[in-house]
């Protein structure tokens, strides 16, 4: 389960993953592009507010948001 740690103006395989998570969790409705924009950070912040993850950065995708969405 280890990866890069994501944030606003990635781009790649990676960000287009983690699109498709948060649109399993019915977080994220936006185009599944690669791109992470606010529509992303936007998604990450509420699912790491909804699962109490305050350890890490708001709106990027670290390891304890990894753990929590893909675990």
């Amino acid at each position: 389960m280890q990866g890069p740690t994501l944030r606003f103006g990635d781009s790649g395989a990676d960000v287009e993953k983690l699109q498709r998570l948060l649109a399993d969790q019915g977080l994220y409705r936006g185009r599944i592009n690669g791109q992470f924009d606010s529509r992303v950070e936007r998604a990450v912040s509420t699912f790491q507010f909804e699962n109490g993850i305050d350890d890490e950065e708001w709106g990027v995708y670290g390891p304890v948001t990894r753990r929590a969405l893909e675990g």
